[in-house]
């Protein structure tokens, strides 16, 4: 009997829309995750903290915890503090850093998790990884996906523009990476999984094209979407294959090499979008990405970042031993440190034209 339907890897439940951060508690008790209120706040000292005090009132249950920054370091010592606390669930309430430490702490301590996004920098509010800062420069440490995800717009439009428009650096990446897991497919014979790429696919098309701007309702909505939709298809996948391709090989080693000037990382991986689609030939595809980064003001050059060409023709060189055994358009290539330059120059005059 062959096996018709398998079951699909995502959260209980999932909140976008204005105002949903006040209605938090009944959420939780909806959900049946907390009638009690007994669960725990990750919250930083910035967009958390500021939030405190307005929800506090609400869950008059709950224990706050204070989490210093998106270091292996912080997220452990997260999951030791809360350990006594005999809680139902977490929650984790800030941006992308917080996200990643309470869903790495909840992961030891064996609660669910539920992120509560104050940002939509990247796709970690649903991803089933948690990328944080460890003494060797950054690593990603795989955990249970969140069980729910709550997207208040009202808040998503007070953040930091850059930090809104990062997100759609993510999600549009997700096309190119996609791109190179066909091309892994069609030179190595690694195993595609469909569902997993349409879902990917489907998340970074959605917003490609999108006409609106960083405070219109509907692309917010569409972001938000699209990075509940790549987390979902990471867990399908099993891996962060169908949302991280040569873009975020290249992202990481910007980190790696240049730790203390490294952007926001949906700009490092657009712009690794845009650069990976223009070496694999995709020349039309590079171009809509290019247009849509800079619809949104994020950057289309290594320059506009702050690297030199020299600084990211090192990086992309380097890119491969971010992932081994991962195969992508740049170790397909295996370009010299000098062909690199030169692919990035016409890139850059096909950006400029």
């Amino acid at each position: 009997m062959p096996v018709l339907t398998r079951l699909v890897p995502s959260p209980v439940f999932v909140e976008i829309r204005p105002g949903a951060l006040d209605s938090l508690a009944g959420i939780l008790a909806d959900q049946r995750l907390s009638a009690a209120g007994r669960i725990a706040i990750a919250i930083s000292n910035g967009s958390g903290a500021a939030l405190r005090a307005r929800l506090e009132p609400a869950l008059p249950g709950a224990d706050w915890y204070n989490v210093d920054d998106g270091s292996l370091d912080s997220a452990v010592r997260l999951a030791d503090r809360m350990r006594a606390g005999h809680y139902d669930a977490m929650v984790g309430l800030g941006g992308g850093k917080i996200i990643d430490a309470a869903k790495y702490a909840a992961a030891r301590v064996g609660l669910p998790v539920v992120a509560v996004a104050t940002n939509l920098a990247h796709d970690g509010i649903c991803s089933p990884v948690s990328t944080l800062d460890n003494d060797a420069g950054r690593g990603s440490y795989g955990v249970p996906g969140p069980i729910g995800i709550v997207v208040d717009l009202d808040v998503i439009r007070e953040a930091p523009q850059r930090f809104v428009a990062a997100g759609i650096g993510d999600a549009i990446s997700n096309i190119s990476s996609c791109a190179d897991w066909e091309l892994s497919q069609a030179v190595t014979g690694e195993k595609v999984d469909g569902l997993a790429v349409a879902m990917a696919r489907t998340a970074g098309e959605s917003l490609l094209r999108h006409p609106g701007n960083l405070q219109d309702k509907d692309l917010l909505t569409a972001l938000a979407e699209a990075l509940v939709l790549s987390g979902i298809a990471m867990n399908i996948a099993g891996s962060t294959r169908p949302s991280s391709g040569a873009c975020h090989e290249i992202s990481h080693a910007l980190d790696v090499l240049y730790p203390k000037r490294s952007a926001q990382h949906g700009e490092q991986v657009g712009l690794g979008a845009a650069f990976a689609s223009f070496l694999r030939g995709e020349r039309e595809l590079a171009g809509l990405i290019v247009e849509c980064l800079a619809r949104h003001g994020l950057p289309v050059t290594a320059a506009q970042i702050g690297f030199t060409e020299a600084e990211f023709t090192e990086a992309v060189h380097y890119a491969p031993n971010t992932r081994p055994g991962r195969f992508t358009i740049l170790e397909h290539l295996d370009l010299s440190p000098s062909a690199i330059r030169d692919a990035y120059a016409d890139y850059v005059q096909a950006v400029n034209d």
